[in-house]
């Protein structure tokens, strides 16, 4: 089979050049393919070339760069920028498509602050299995075409071995991009970045008057229903920071991660999280604190008279609440296999939640038995105050048109058979480590499809042991 050859092109060179630096990566010793995803190379017209995933070769036609940005971090404002990353360029393919590919972990550059620029292992497959996991569950998502080892040690704590990861975006442009571009730079600076992302991510508005105030409601509506989408699941970012958030409406940069097991809306799994910011409760409204931070960006675009500008923007902001709420209404909804809204159905559904809270059910497995009609040995389901709610519900779902097949069916494709549960994950990142990569595929092979409820998911869904209820993950430095 002839090897599918790179088709680069590089429009972020365009920008002024405050926002970038030229930037080759650093070549690496020894690199070792680890993974490589197939079914993304196939779709993006790339192959699998190690020496490129490594950084030791530079695909024709790249022009690699680390990008500038800044942004808010646990709500102090820092100057930022690709301190470990380098973007080769954006890959065109056969359809017209454009996709970023950035080399993590490939060394050094000007916005390093002190940094070696380099990634361990762990982080780099943890960010490979997650960002795929979420892909498969239908979350908008940076993805993972390649993980290589370097032959070389990072030093951390200890000292792990090193990796290079190849991330896949429609873009790297950040809340935080336009932070920089709008504390570091002027006006026609924030215009230029602005028409830009307008013309990559939303080209049906480029012709309009009040493109720059359409700009801030098209990135709105799609935080709106990317949050709605993690709530839904119970994923929860970790770092919520303003360079985290991406205007295409991706999620991205997978540090601190981790999927809920005991429902609790107060649930933070990052160690260095203390006072719960960004924990899962919180992640519509530090959503909403990044918009208005990207807004406030924008406010010289938007109206020559600021104030007026500030009205304008706090117009479209409130917009976020009744979005975020329709999308997740709407999704817990279908959780429960209800058809045709009603107005008891968010009391339905809130009460539910309170139950899981009060019995210390696990989120997934609870809709999943609801799913088939399981108890699946949770003390939720012999509680009578569960049985209430049981006999509501089953009124709600005997009084609506769809057959009660039509509401399983919509529950099961809606209610993941399986998550990367976090002690699976750290199972497969352990043994990978080791040199042993056959969990990591087979955890992979059964996340691949989410709704399909196969007997190897079963085996990956079984829920942690009581010693692992205090899970806590780290960056990835």
């Amino acid at each position: 089979m002839e090897k599918k050859k790179w088709n680069f092109n590089n429009s972020y060179t365009k920008l002024p050049n405050i926002f970038y630096t030229k930037q080759y990566p650093i070549p690496v010793q020894n690199p070792k393919l680890i993974i490589f995803n197939n079914s993304l190379a196939a779709s993006i017209g790339a192959s699998l070339q190690l020496e490129v995933f490594a950084g030791n070769e530079i695909p024709k036609g790249a022009e690699p760069l680390a990008q500038a940005y800044a942004g808010h971090q646990f709500g102090h404002f820092t100057m930022l920028g690709d301190g470990r990353a380098i973007l080769l360029g954006e890959q065109i393919t056969d359809s017209g498509e454009r996709f970023d590919i950035q080399l993590k972990g490939s060394g050094r550059t000007p916005y390093s602050r002190g940094g070696d620029g380099r990634a361990a292992l762990g982080p780099m497959l943890r960010e490979y299995i997650i960002s795929e996991a979420m892909h498969a569950l239908g979350i908008p998502t940076t993805r993972s075409l390649a993980v290589v080892i370097t032959g070389e040690t990072v030093k951390r704590e200890r000292n792990l071995l090193g990796a290079v990861l190849t991330r896949v975006a429609a873009s790297h442009i950040r809340v935080g991009t336009f932070e920089y571009a709008s504390y570091f730079g002027t006006k026609e600076d924030v215009r230029r970045l602005a028409d830009y992302t307008i013309i990559r991510h939303f080209p049906g508005i480029a012709t309009f008057e009040n493109k720059y105030l359409l700009l801030l409601r098209e990135v709105i509506k799609r935080q709106a229903s990317l949050i709605s989408k993690w709530q839904l699941v119970g994923f929860i970012h970790g770092v919520m920071n303003t360079d985290n958030m991406a205007i295409s409406g991706e999620t991205i940069d997978y540090g601190p991660c981790a999927f809920m097991d005991v429902y609790h809306p107060a649930t933070v799994f990052s160690s260095i999280d203390i006072h719960g910011r960004y924990a899962y409760e919180n992640q519509p409204n530090m959503a909403v604190w990044n918009l208005a931070r990207f807004a406030e960006t924008l406010l010289p675009l938007l109206h020559n008279d600021e104030k007026q500008a500030v009205t304008l923007a706090q117009e479209e902001l409130s917009r976020f609440w009744d979005l975020y709420q329709k999308h997740w209404l709407t999704g817990m909804s279908a959780k429960l296999g209800l058809y045709n809204d009603k107005a008891e159905d968010q009391s339905l559904i809130k009460d539910f939640l309170q139950l899981m809270q009060k019995h210390q059910a696990d989120y997934t497995k609870t809709f999943q038995s609801l799913t088939f009609d399981k108890s699946d040995g949770q003390t939720l389901f012999s509680s009578p105050d569960y049985h209430h709610w049981h006999n509501r519900w089953q009124a709600r779902l005997n009084a609506q048109s769809k057959s009660k097949d039509e509401s399983k069916m919509l529950m099961k494709r809606h209610n993941p058979a399986i998550i990367p549960r976090n002690h699976r994950v750290e199972e497969a990142l352990n043994a990978a480590e080791e040199g042993d990569l056959n969990k990591m595929h087979q955890l992979l092979d059964a996340l691949d499809n989410p709704y399909e409820y196969t007997p190897e998911q079963e085996e990956f869904s079984k829920l942690p042991s009581p010693e692992f209820c205090h899970y806590k993950t780290f960056c990835g430095t």
